[in-house]
């Protein structure tokens, strides 16, 4: 399912990427839970991925915390504030990370809404993630965050396989659609 949903995100062509994601993106940042958050965890985009940029830029402008996930280990993730994106550099997987000399930890409690990734998501908001199980850890963490997955709407289907250890989102939004 994960190779299946990749397949379909890197099949899309430049053009409908970038119109899903402004629209996803628009969607996202018009709910009650971007405005009222003011500590925010986004990942940077893959190119295959909904694009996020607008998200920094708009969090940038507004003040808000934003921060983005930094590997501490195998399965294991911190949030690292980013303060604009002359901060972020190539880090040790090829996905851009906040410098090390301007790494500032926040601590998961103090996050109130998540960006959360994933291959695939249901109707019933589970998510089925990249496969290194990181989010899983680290998002019982977050205790007080909304969990949004922003997500290309074929990567909604009407059951994923789950397990115990799986976090559920709390929104998901597409192109088409608002799931909550």
């Amino acid at each position: 399912m994960r190779k299946e949903m990749r397949a379909r995100r890197k099949a899309l062509t430049e053009f409908e990427r970038q119109n899903f994601s402004d629209e996803i993106i628009k969607k996202f940042l018009a709910t009650e839970i971007y405005k009222n958050s003011q500590v925010i965890m986004a990942y940077v985009s893959m190119p295959e991925e909904v694009q996020l940029q607008k998200i920094f830029t708009a969090s940038f402008a507004q003040k808000k915390i934003l921060a983005v996930p930094l590997i501490i280990g195998a399965g294991e993730m911190s949030a690292v504030q980013v303060e604009n994106f002359d901060a972020l550099e190539v880090g040790e997987f090829g996905i851009l990370t906040v410098r090390k000399e301007s790494r500032k930890f926040i601590d998961a409690e103090k996050i109130n809404c998540v960006i959360v990734p994933g291959a695939a998501f249901d109707l019933n908001l589970n998510r089925l993630g990249l496969g290194g199980g990181f989010y899983d850890k680290f998002l019982p963490r977050a205790v007080n965050a909304k969990k949004i997955a922003l997500a290309y709407d074929f990567q909604i289907l009407d059951a994923i396989p789950t397990e115990p250890h799986d976090v559920k989102v709390d929104m998901i939004i597409t192109e088409k659609r608002i799931i909550n």
